[in-house]
């Protein structure tokens, strides 16, 4: 049997899974992954990654991803801090779509869209722990949950699991599957964790520097939901094709970022996402993906937010870099198709390299 740490002071918690009218016991835990002086720890409500800790320039460790120091805390948060969010990420506008001439209304909880798969989507879902490797040359955890036909209104039963490994020189990659058992249905799964590179209770990023590896983004109406354009950016404050601090150009927007980019590369393949990096600390962030796009978002709706340590955390307290499909795809036929069919994979690989720089 694995070793599990639980969160403390909560030492176990017994949760209840329903799906198809059966109940399930799971018990919900934390689970550590260690290479080198890199430690990351993970929980299994909602597959999430509860700390990244890892040195500074000064060899001073320090965890780099906002979280709770409770499992409780986790159940309630509303930030989906950490946690894979799906089956669909970001928002399906008017919360209804349809496909093969059957048109699904899904359950709204913003406003009257769909943002992060509903009110229970997966990151308010216990998973099941498939395969702990604590130690080795490649640590790894895999999390799995089956998603019923129906839920969330969403159409077709769905087998998803997340893999977490951890590679030599800081490497972290994020595997998500996912396999569409009896219906065509949407999929678009997104690893939502709130970075801040000079510790998670080190204040804002706005000083934080970002590359992002995209000319192009998708823009949006008052709800944030995509017009189904694309806009070039340059000459606007979502140009990140050089590196440049977050907070140089956040004021000429309302809030601050929570846009989807277009990256550039070819579709399907793995291509660079964004750099990051934190002055102070020394510590550099980059990020790959297979997928067609990232959401930009930094931290705009945190407003006192009580995290680890009793911290509290607030407006752009972190920045969040969630690789995706574009948002409410399955509204605009000339975006890249969300929809599995059985018989078909889907497959959404996040790999994140950290370093140090002086």
């Amino acid at each position: 049997m694995a070793n599990i740490s639980f969160l403390f002071p909560l030492l176990l918690i017994v949760a209840l899974i329903i799906a198809n009218g059966s109940a399930t016991k799971e018990k919900v835990g934390i689970y550590e992954l260690k290479k080198a002086h890199l430690t990351v720890k993970f929980t299994n409500w909602g597959a999430t990654i509860v700390s990244v800790i890892l040195p500074d320039k000064y060899g001073k460790l320090g965890d780099i991803a906002l979280g709770y120091d409770s499992v409780d805390e986790y159940k309630n948060d509303t930030s989906y801090i950490g946690a894979i969010v799906g089956r669909v990420a970001n928002r399906i506008a008017g919360a209804q779509f349809t496909l093969n001439g059957v048109h699904y209304k899904l359950i709204p909880n913003e406003g009257k869209n769909m943002l992060h798969g509903g009110p229970i989507g997966f990151s308010d879902v216990v998973w099941k722990v498939k395969k702990y490797k604590k130690d080795g040359d490649a640590p790894s955890i895999v999390f799995a949950y089956d998603s019923y036909d129906g839920e969330e209104g969403f159409p077709g039963a769905l087998k998803v699991t997340v893999a977490y490994t951890l590679l030599p020189d800081y490497k972290l990659i994020v595997t998500m599957k996912a396999k569409a058992l009896n219906k065509a249905t949407p999929v678009n799964l997104a690893q939502h964790t709130y970075w801040n590179l000079g510790n998670h209770n080190s204040g804002d990023i706005l000083s934080e520097e970002v590359q992002i590896f995209a000319s192009h983004y998708t823009p949006v109406d008052s709800q944030l939901i995509p017009t189904g354009k694309f806009a070039t950016v340059k000459g606007t404050p979502y140009d990140f094709l050089q590196p440049h601090s977050v907070g140089s150009r956040i004021n000429e927007l309302p809030s601050g970022y929570d846009i989807n980019y277009v990256l550039d590369g070819a579709p399907g393949k793995i291509k660079k996402v964004a750099v990051v990096k934190d002055n102070k600390s020394g510590r550099v962030m980059e990020l790959s993906t297979n997928q067609p796009g990232v959401q930009f978002y930094t931290a705009n709706f945190l407003k006192d937010v009580k995290g680890k340590g009793g911290y509290v955390y607030q407006p752009h307290a972190a920045l969040c870099l969630e690789t995706q499909a574009f948002p409410d795809s399955v509204n605009h036929p000339n975006f890249p198709s969300t929809i599995i069919y059985p018989g078909k994979k889907y497959k959404h690989v996040m790999l994140f390299e950290f370093s140090i720089s002086s």
